[in-house]
């Protein structure tokens, strides 16, 4: 896949060009309806599926205050629209001038002249340029100028419940990661890199667990979780939490996970963990003994729910 930075890195034309717009935090349900949708267009046309997103986030530049924290990051994205046979990424860097170009001007300058889109396929809800004066109406009647076709997505739903993004926030923030599943299609995960803990798990608790730096901008509620730990092309089972180890009184939230049956040293090494299933919520123990019991109970609550629940990666 083609990654393009800004649009004045796009000097080429492309092949009857099928074009998707829009944000895609979290490669849900809903973007996967739309990205499919784009595949059969380009399949049709034997034509060029493109998407435009947009880095930041629009709103981090024209309402910072709502604090939008990101289920992905551009990296990953990247991976999901690979997956989805996207060929073309174009990725616009989001400005406050960008966002008040006239709807007008988006579709002659950008649309028609440099992208030469010969199908747009949006979500029902689309709007863009100033003050979103630009919609859906006012694409196709361009459309039937300029020679483009336009098809609006509806939204999906899971069990009668709309899949977006903030939806999916919303369910991360109370620890419902069966249903946060539901929505994206796969499990939810985030990368990290393995770094130097403060030692209790090998040397006070006697479990093991390796601590991850993640760069991801939301994570699923404080707590203990079932988890599944992708490394090196393995996929391990475990036990993770997310917290600040009150029993100890750290301040920080810290990511742990303990990886069943495994030995070695991974410091330095990129894990992806799976979050499969909610165990219960972080707690204060009165000693490090209680804490390992209660741990101990974890991985074998842990074990027992995936050895029966299974989901996509």
């Amino acid at each position: 896949m083609e990654i393009i930075r800004g649009l004045g890195n796009l000097n080429k034309s492309y092949p009857n060009t099928v074009l998707t717009i829009g944000n895609f935090d979290g490669v849900h349900l809903g973007h996967q309806k739309i990205l499919s949708m784009v595949m059969k267009e380009a399949r049709a046309r034997k034509g060029t599926p493109i998407v435009m997103t947009f880095d930041p986030h629009p709103m981090k530049v024209l309402a910072p205050e709502r604090d939008v924290r990101l289920l992905i990051t551009f990296e990953e994205k990247v991976l999901l629209m690979k997956r989805a046979g996207v060929r073309v990424l174009l990725s616009i860097p989001f400005t406050k001038e960008f966002a008040n170009m006239l709807p007008e001007h988006f579709i002659t300058e950008v649309l028609v002249n440099k992208i030469r889109a010969k199908a747009i396929i949006i979500g029902s809800q689309y709007v863009f340029g100033k003050h979103k004066k630009g919609t859906i109406d006012l694409l196709r009647r361009r459309g039937k100028k300029y020679g483009f076709s336009v098809h609006a997505v509806r939204h999906a739903k899971v069990h009668g419940h709309i899949v977006s993004s903030s939806s999916i926030r919303a369910l991360l923030m109370k620890g419902a990661m069966k249903e946060v599943s539901l929505f994206l299609g796969r499990a939810y995960s985030i990368e990290g890199k393995v770094i130097r803990g403060k030692g209790r798990g090998q040397k006070i608790l006697h479990i093991p667990t390796a601590n991850i730096t993640t760069p991801v901008e939301i994570s699923p509620k404080e707590g203990v979780y079932a988890v599944r730990i992708g490394w090196k092309g393995n996929i391990f089972n475990g036990v993770a939490n997310i917290g600040k180890n009150p029993t100890f009184g750290d301040a920080d939230v810290s990511y742990e996970v303990h990886i069943f049956n495994f030995s070695g040293n991974l410091l330095g090494e990129n894990l992806r963990i799976y979050f499969m299933d909610r165990i219960r919520n972080e707690q204060t123990f009165p000693d490090p003994e209680s804490l390992e019991k209660r741990i101990r109970k974890d991985m074998k609550q842990a074990g027992e729910i995936l050895n029966t629940l299974h989901m996509d990666l």
